[in-house]
């Protein structure tokens, strides 16, 4: 897996979102026994280290024989994580070490059977289990909550990057090769094949990527940032088998890894198993990778590029990027780091930001420009800023802008309540508790850390603060002077423009043409022969049966039988009922609530995901959208509003529509957060036309550019919308058909009428008399937050006549806490279509891409029917068994598989996929090959453990209870649910395949999102759009 990685605010957004502080201290006190100079298993204590304000202690380590470097983070944390990573430096656009990182997980000398890190994801309770391929380094992380497994995971993971065997086969199989088109015809023409080559030339039709890539590149030019380190496809077919043995033996070495455990399991097991299986084997080498830091420019540059042409973009001639991008500090300067993140969000981030003011609101484009603000992947770190959507006349027009408000910062500075709200930003996320805690750790300290910046140092975020705080209050212009040190007087910066060619994607179908042209015309006749031998093999191996019987696995009885229940309570203010979830939210309280639809006339409801966008940017009560967004900043961590659409869970033409509200604080200010709420439901501004636009071109932008990365998950809203009831509304809501409205409504030169409707909607949802609220916050804040939600709610103004819901079939459903006796229940109203008739649709997408991206959809069962358990396990099995094998290593595809929702809608997809007929023709032959029930007791097991896995994950605090809140979902109903996956039968899966799956026993829909293509064009049974 390719991945950008870029830092925000502190190291990143995303590590301090998520903490997760629990009430013990185990795993702490054990590591504070540790002392500088102990030695442990071949490894030297280094420094150990309390970080209060994550309740953690960091462990550094060395490995005596190797050089490798070692960081443990304990912490009283069930979710335990390991991380391995490499400083991988190419030097050229092969993806070198990208196609390394697929390689290497392809069987190692340990565990030589095909594919072990695919077959661990069933035969493991792995919370997360992932690669990733950064500019320079790569990253190799899991977590879960089983030692047993922890111990089965690591095993495999040291194997695959220290002994990988590195087949040719496999090379050819997830890097690129020559092949027939069909293998097995010799007089088939010979064409390019591979997953990484299929992955990135999916990659590069995301214009947001595009420009990301080259900004880098030409930012970077001095070393291995000047190249793509997932590779360029036209570069790709240029890398050999020998090239890519010779990367590994000279980079997967101990001298150059990194090593990361996270949570409560001992350290000493890790360290011993770490050293015993891999490090004992190596000695110490020179890594010779390290990055110079980039040699400074003496004067600016400029450079220009070209992209694909955007269909969904609102003005086709406004489709140009510009931005300017400036060269910053050396990423292992934490403090000076920090800084300069601090900086980048006063800079960017809200209507309140110096650059949001003078370029957003200027109208000349849609958005900022891709990778605005502070990134710190890289040695050298880097901001940029500029627009999208822009006109190509207006390029100098923006970047005069963009030097202005550098000046006028310099000149006026921020105002002191923008900093407050931004420190009050860091204390919310540094308190917010989610499950994945480890994961952010491993990814987020991988880019100083690769650079051996310090980790601990990263970590101590209340140190940096305070010395922050100190630079302000001796120097009060000191984010001043960081501006007119970065920006004003930085001769290293860069402007980078791009705009779209109508011929783009033509020229680079010909470039690869050449390519394929040029390497088909330079092979002898022995040549030819060989790679018609090696394909045939190849899909020999593809097609026989896998032995993974070397590989460890955990068994169903290493599952729990029982899930814990969630303590709840429900109470009712005035008629109102709120559910109360009392858990250790470490100072923060979380509130919901869920307003119904269901009055709401259907002319308005396409623009409910509009409305939702807009709610709480449009300014409210006595605050303008400015002061609204300073008061959010200040005074909560986020506020939110969704659509919610939930299908029942015992009937698939019934479904509850509404709208989501969420916030969260800390409990200090649960009273300014509940105020802020108040002012939104009885007095929002839908009355600024201007702010309106802006807010339109943004969101029309952001669902463009999110086609290319979620293709497959549009396709499937597409493929069920004629199943179900609420499958009309989800792509009216979430699918192509918001796309669309989206970019006719940010064409409208007049928005008044949009306004009235927005005021109409609000009418229905903000002063509805169908609302249920939920809190969770400490047992001991309980009470406080229980009289700020009643007050809430006795100051919105409701409608005096009750409206009637527009649908005549309303379905009343009652949940209650478990084990409840209390007559206190939650209502939810959901409407019912006893004449819906599903029928069956096929729908194709005509897109600029040179990879599909296909949805196709089965109407099954709902939620507590038992045979959704077997359907839920059939799909596991279908997907690791049959569907990987065929859409991926033989077809070629990013990504492909089956699932089942809880909407009872059964989905096979897939993902970057340079096939689209013949893959419809694979998931045709996947159900098959499940009505013929071809696979062992030891493969339903393998599909319960993956199915557990995610059954099991953690929950965070926060979000305790919100299976029954929001879908009814009560813990008995999962424990039922839970009882019926252990139960499922061969029998029972062979029966679902044909009582469901098969062609003709129910409706289905299809969707493909991708290139032109002839045969779709010709059937009149496929609908083209």
């Amino acid at each position: 897996m390719i991945r950008q990685f870029k830092a925000g605010l502190l190291l990143s957004r995303v590590l301090y979102r998520n903490p997760r502080r629990w009430q013990g201290s185990l795993a702490n006190e054990r590591a504070l026994q540790y002392k500088p100079g102990d030695t442990i298993h071949g490894f030297t204590v280094n420094e150990v280290s309390p970080v209060p304000e994550f309740a953690l202690t960091a462990v550094k380590l060395s490995h005596e024989g190797t050089g490798a470097k070692y960081l443990h983070v304990a912490r009283e944390d069930s979710n335990n994580l390991f991380s391995v990573q490499f400083r991988t430096t190419p030097m050229d656009n092969t993806g070198v070490p990208h196609i390394l990182e697929h390689t290497v997980l392809c069987g190692s000398q340990k565990y030589p059977c095909r594919d072990p890190f695919f077959k661990m994801l069933n035969r493991s309770l792995a919370t997360f289990m992932n690669a990733y391929t950064a500019s320079d380094f790569t990253l190799y992380p899991f977590s879960t909550q089983n030692p047993k497994d922890f111990q089965n995971l690591m095993s495999v993971y040291l194997d695959a990057v220290f002994f990988p065997v590195l087949r040719e086969l496999d090379f050819w199989q997830e890097g690129w090769r020559l092949e027939h088109e069909d293998p097995s015809d010799l007089n088939s023409p010979l064409i390019f094949k591979g997953i990484v080559f299929n992955e990135m030339k999916g990659a590069f039709t995301d214009n947001e990527r595009v420009f990301a890539q080259q900004l880098q590149n030409k930012l970077l030019p001095d070393h291995t940032y000047a190249v793509v380190s997932g590779g360029e496809p036209i570069n790709i077919p240029d890398l050999t088998w020998e090239q890519l043995k010779h990367f590994h033996a000279t980079h997967y070495h101990p001298s150059n890894a990194r090593f990361l455990t996270y949570g409560n399991f001992p350290l000493e097991l890790h360290l011993k198993q770490i050293h015993n299986d891999a490090l004992s084997k190596f000695g110490r080498i020179n890594a010779d990778s390290e990055v110079p830091a980039q040699e400074k420019w003496k004067s600016p540059r400029e450079y220009h590029v070209t992209c694909g042409v955007d269909s969904f973009a609102a003005d086709p001639a406004k489709q140009t990027m510009v931005s300017l991008s400036f060269l910053l500090s050396d990423i292992t300067d934490a403090f000076e780091a920090f800084t300069l993140s601090f900086l980048s969000a006063l800079l960017v981030d809200g209507p309140n930001s110096p650059f949001y003011e003078a370029l957003i609101e200027a109208k000349l484009g849609t958005d900022f420009s891709p990778d605005t603000g502070f990134n710190s992947s890289t040695r050298d770190t880097y901001f940029s800023i500029g627009l999208q959507g822009i006109s190509q006349d207006d390029v100098e027009t923006v970047k005069n802008i963009i030097y202005k408000t550098i000046d006028e910062v310099i000149e006026n500075g921020f105002k002191p309540e923008r900093i407050e709200a931004l420190l009050h930003k860091l204390e919310i996320q540094m308190k917010h508790q989610t499950t994945s805690f480890g994961l952010g750790l491993a990814l987020n300290l991988a880019s100083a850390w690769n650079h051996d910046s310090d980790p601990v140092d990263q970590l101590k975020m209340e140190d940096k603060i305070s010395q922050f705080r100190q630079c302000l209050k001796e120097n009060p212009k000191f984010l001043q002077d960081k501006v007119q040190q970065y920006f004003q007087n930085n001769p290293h910066r860069m402007s980078l423009s791009m705009s779209p060619d109508e011929e783009y994607y033509k020229k680079r179908a010909e470039q690869e043409a050449e390519k394929l042209s040029q390497k088909v015309k330079a092979l002898s006749e022995e040549e030819r022969k060989q790679i018609y031998e090696k394909g045939l093999e190849l899909l020999e191996l593809q097609s026989k049966p896998h032995d993974a019987s070397c590989l460890p696995a955990l068994k169903v009885s290493d599952i729990e039988p029982r899930i814990p229940f969630t303590d709840l309570e429900i109470a009712y203010a005035g008629d109102v009922p709120v559910q109360y979830c009392a858990q250790p939210t470490n100072g923060m309280v979380y509130f919901r609530a869920v307003s119904s639809l269901n009055t709401l006339p259907e002319e308005l409801r396409p623009y409910v995901p509009l409305f939702c966008s807009v709610a709480t940017k449009m300014g409210s009560g006595v605050y303008n959208y400015r002061e609204q967004a300073q008061q959010i900043e200040q005074t909560t961590g986020q506020m939110s509003v969704s659509p919610l659409i939930v299908t029942d869970d015992s009937n698939l033409d019934s479904y509850e529509q509404g709208v989501l509200f969420s916030s969260s604080c800390l409990d200090r200010n649960m009273p300014d957060m509940m105020h802020l709420w108040s002012e939104i439901f009885n007095n929002p501004h839908f009355d600024d036309e201007e702010r309106l636009r802006v807010l339109v071109r943004m969101s029309a932008q952001e669902l463009s550019n999110g086609i290319p990365d979620a293709g497959h998950l549009y396709a499937a809203v597409r493929a069920s919308r004629t199943l179900s009831p609420s499958g009309e509304l989800q792509e009216l809501f979430s699918g192509m058909d918001q796309v669309n409205l989206m970019k006719r409504i940010a064409e409208m030169p007049d928005l008044s009428s949009l306004l009235r409707k927005l005021s109409r909607i609000r009418k229905y949802i903000l002063l509805g008399d169908s609302i249920r609220c939920s809190v969770n916050a400490t047992s001991q804040m309980m009470p406080a937050a229980a009289k700020e939600v009643e007050h809430f709610l006795a100051s919105i103004h409701k409608n005096r006549k009750e409206r009637k819901p527009v649908r005549p079939h309303i379905l009343e459903k009652y949940s209650s806490p478990p084990g409840s006796e209390s007559p206190q229940k939650i209502t939810r109203k959901l409407i019912c279509d006893p004449t819906f008739k599903p029928c069956q649709m096929k729908t194709h997408f005509s897109l600029p891409f040179p990879v599909n991206y296909i949805g196709e959809c089965i109407r099954t069962v709902p939620y507590t029917a038992p045979e959704h358990a077997s359907l839920r396990i059939l799909a596991k099995l279908m997907s690791s068994k049959f569907l990987h094998g065929e859409i991926r290593e033989k077809g070629g595809a990013y990504g492909g598989g089956a699932k089942v929702g809880f909407d009872g809608i059964f989905t096979f997809y897939s993902y970057r996929d340079p096939n689209s007929l013949s893959t419809l023709s694979t998931f045709e032959k996947s159900i098959e090959w499940a009505k013929c029930g071809k696979f062992t007791q030891e493969d339903i097991n393998e599909a319960k453990l993956s199915v557990f896995s995610q059954v099991d994950s953690p929950i965070a605090p926060n979000l305790k209870g919100m299976n029954l809140f929001l879908n009814g979902v009560s813990d008995e109903m999962k424990q039922r649910h839970r009882e019926q996956l252990f139960a499922v039968s061969h029998p029972d899966l062979v029966s679902v395949a044909v009582k469901y799956l098969a062609v003709g026993q129910r409706p289905y829909g299809t969707a493909i999102l991708g290139p032109e293509n002839a045969a779709i064009a010709k059937d009149p049974s496929w609908i083209s759009r």
